[in-house]
């Protein structure tokens, strides 16, 4: 093969695995939001209802103000064999394109750059290791004086969490 190809294709597949990286990265980022959700539910029926949606959940009560109106329900979340699996996987064949290029580009080298898919399983260990954690659900439940019907509920928890709960429990987004 041509050297401008067999260079041009290197140089292409060190990007990809660069973006490889960031993508392992970003599986285990925090993705903690916020948002304003607004209910006709009286107080004792909105904690209530939360109550039992985060037992369902496998959430625990962790810590209650009475004077702000905040709990905090804590669960562990654990990271998917599945997605563990997958990056491993996109890692293999990220480095079997890079030990492809370089067994033509470095042929005196042989079967020693096909070592480098030995490295491919630390993607999936990254993850595992990294996306189990201990995840942390903030309310707080606000009444406006001028608006006594309606209660507003701040939630803090991750973003996957925050869908669940507007899918689960029908609450409208509220106007800041």
């Amino acid at each position: 093969m041509d050297l401008s190809i067999l260079s041009t294709s290197l140089l292409l597949t060190l990007l990809s695995l660069i973006g490889l990286v960031f993508f392992i990265r970003a599986s285990v980022k925090d993705r903690t939001q916020q948002i304003r959700l607004a209910t006709s539910d009286s107080e004792e029926i909105l904690l209530d209802k939360l109550q039992q949606y985060f037992e369902t959940r496998a959430y625990k009560v962790a810590a209650f103000n009475q004077e702000t109106n905040e709990i905090t329900f804590q669960g562990f979340v654990r990271a998917s064999w599945f997605l563990a699996i997958f990056l491993s996987g996109l890692a293999a064949f990220g480095l079997f394109c890079l030990a492809l290029i370089l067994s033509f580009l470095y042929p005196f080298l042989g079967n020693f750059t096909w070592i480098i898919l030995l490295f491919s399983p630390i993607a999936g260990v990254f993850y595992y290791r990294n996306a189990s954690r201990i995840e942390k659900v903030l309310l707080k439940i606000e009444t406006i004086a001028e608006q006594e019907t309606k209660n507003y509920l701040t939630i803090t928890a991750h973003r996957d969490e925050l869908t669940q709960i507007q899918k689960t429990l029908s609450f409208d987004l509220a106007e800041s």
